[in-house]
């Protein structure tokens, strides 16, 4: 891996040439390169390293800017993109180390509450040293991912929409809703705030996609089998950060679970969406190209109440497909009708 300091390599043309004087004349060199945006056409450099020398290339960033360059134009088909998340809850057991006494439950809260940033293990749980690393790596997305590279937008309005965002995890909204309810928020009339309107709310929310912060899912009408234009939600990237923000409040439980299981499809590799039936709701409709799963995801299943309206617009799908309730109980019931009931922790251990 070679070092380098961006700010005396401002230019491809530079950069070329100090990385290609490095380069072994015999045998395969691996080159690493992290956040190369900051030299200008880099990505005409790392093309010609492709061409012109026997390595293998290695980029790494924390955006989507990285890919929005000319870079996936010069090596269309030629790349393979390896998108990362925070800590699974799986890999969360085998990095920390639990005393046995400790039970899988209490494991989980543990994961709720702090969430999957690797950095944590360094200060074992401790609620303040934690919060402070994690406000640390948010910072520094925020100033620097987003603030740097569109300096006309607002700090504050940007806050705002990413804590509406951490407090309504699992609710169905629009850009123009978010931004309604902000500006009532504001108190404009009494000249405390101001108007947020649906096309600032879009572009910020694109923004903290691109920053890696936030995940937007679309809404999927199952008997249709179309993709809907308007409404989706939004989910926080990693719990620590959510937490961070607003605190950890063990009432919002069930709007927590359902980002965990979200998460979690999206590491094992689905296309994720809502889906619709009739006037009914399915928190995911998870899919790859041989398989599709129906997902309902509910801290319990005891209520007749509760049970009846998780198991209706499963019951309403007329495919084959797998149809799976995730919730909090170890029941001896694990079928309803055909329906799976599963113990959450136990499918994300699978």
């Amino acid at each position: 891996m070679l070092g380098y300091n961006s700010r005396s390599l401002t230019d491809y043309l530079a950069f070329y040439d100090y990385v290609s004087e490095r380069i072994a004349k015999e045998g395969k060199t691996y080159l690493i390169f992290d956040e190369p945006q900051a030299v200008e056409h880099w990505e005409k450099a790392v093309e010609s390293f492709r061409l012109d020398f026997d390595v293998d290339i290695y980029i790494t960033g924390s955006n989507a800017y990285l890919l929005s360059t000319e870079f996936s134009t010069l090596l269309s088909g030629r790349y393979v993109e390896i998108r990362m998340l925070p800590l699974s809850f799986k890999e969360f057991l085998t990095f920390y180390k639990f005393s046995p006494s400790v039970t899988i439950e209490e494991k989980f809260q543990k994961y709720l509450q702090f969430g999957g940033m690797p950095i944590l293990r360094e200060y074992h749980f401790n609620e303040a040293r934690s919060n402070q690393a994690l406000e640390g790596i948010y910072s520094t997305v925020v100033l620097r991912d987003i603030l740097q590279r569109k300096p006309q937008s607002d700090q504050s309005t940007l806050q705002k929409i990413m804590l509406f965002v951490c407090s309504n995890i699992g609710s169905i909204t629009s850009p123009n809703n978010i931004g309604t309810i902000l500006s009532n928020e504001g108190d404009i009339k009494a000249g405390k705030g101001k108007n947020v309107a649906g096309k600032t709310v879009e572009k910020y929310i694109e923004m903290l996609r691109n920053a890696f912060i936030i995940a937007s899912i679309g809404r999927y009408d199952v008997k249709g089998k179309q993709l809907l234009k308007t409404l989706g939600k939004n989910y926080v990237i990693d719990m620590g950060f959510r937490n961070m923000l607003l605190g950890y409040r063990d009432a919002d439980r069930g709007h927590i679970l359902e980002n965990i299981v979200y998460l979690e499809l999206a590491r094992r590799e689905y296309n994720v969406y809502i889906g619709k039936v009739g006037e009914t709701e399915i928190d995911f409709v998870a899919e790859k190209p041989n398989d599709k799963l129906y997902i309902q995801v509910t801290e319990s299943m005891q209520l007749p109440e509760t049970r009846e309206r998780e198991l209706r617009p499963l019951r309403m799908i007329s495919d084959n497909y797998e149809k799976i309730i995730l919730s909090m109980d170890r029941s001896y019931i694990n079928s309803y009708d055909g329906i799976k009931s599963l113990y959450l922790i136990d499918w994300l251990l699978e």
